[in-house]
């Protein structure tokens, strides 16, 4: 079984409760689940929030809207995923964070089927960017995901999810899924002010003519409107993490 979590929180430094912010009528989380619904090798899908009693808001608005939901640690994010999929009982895990409504099921199920055909312990499209940012996703089988919540020690290590991965390359048999041509230089993830206000534009420009719109579409409709393109280009690449890893949205 293929359980994906979604990893979210409403304390984001840059952005507080930007999850929850409205995108065409709908909090941006909603968004992104939407779009992950029409992943076709994902079995099942968990939001992963904090007990925090700032995360309330969220995890109301899930409960209420029938979303699978798990709650545990605000800071040690490693202990509340892995908790959150041994409830499950997955044979593999997808890491998705809640930064990215623009998320491309397609591109998830491209990164689980190479993982799955080359029998490997983890996967990304991440560590050495050719997709857009904000459309970083991440596999990893069940059992080294158990490993990794007992021999993970550092902050960083237990922050990260995966962070234990990139200074023990050697121990693991991975894999990167890459995207030809790279369109790296294109920002579609939302950690800031800018961010947001650029994913509203490509919501109400290309939503209401088909809800399912895909990459490809955000990339023609940005290449065609290069001045939106470059609204939110001085930001950097991944800023809140000194990893190439996200924490929570």
């Amino acid at each position: 079984m293929i359980l994906a979590i979604l990893q979210a929180r409403m304390s984001s430094t840059r952005l507080p409760g930007k999850v929850m912010a409205d995108v065409l009528g709908m909090p941006m989380i909603g968004r992104q689940l939407e779009r992950l619904a029409r992943c076709k090798q994902i079995d099942k899908l968990v939001v992963a929030t904090s007990d925090d009693a700032s995360d309330d808001p969220l995890a109301n608005w899930c409960t209420e809207n029938g979303i699978a939901l798990y709650r545990g640690s605000l800071r040690d994010v490693l202990a509340r995923f892995s908790s959150a999929a041994k409830a499950y009982k997955p044979t593999q895990v997808v890491r998705l964070t809640a930064d990215c409504p623009l998320a491309d099921p397609s591109v998830i199920d491209q990164l689980i089927e190479q993982h799955l055909r080359g029998h490997f312990d983890y996967s990304n499209n991440c560590w050495h960017p050719t997709f857009p940012d904000g459309l970083d996703a991440e596999i990893v089988t069940a059992p080294w995901l158990e490993k990794l919540s007992q021999v993970a020690s550092t902050a960083m290590e237990r922050e990260h999810v995966t962070y234990y991965f990139q200074a023990h390359k050697d121990d693991i048999r991975w894999s990167e899924l890459k995207r030809n041509p790279p369109r790296p230089e294109l920002r579609l993830t939302v950690d800031n002010p800018e961010d947001l206000a650029l994913v509203r534009q490509i919501y109400q420009a290309l939503y209401p003519a088909n809800p399912a719109f895909t990459t490809q579409d955000v990339i023609d409709y940005l290449d065609q409107h290069p001045d939106l393109a470059q609204s939110n280009q001085h930001l950097v690449r991944n800023a809140g993490s000194t990893s190439k890893e996200k924490q929570d949205a």
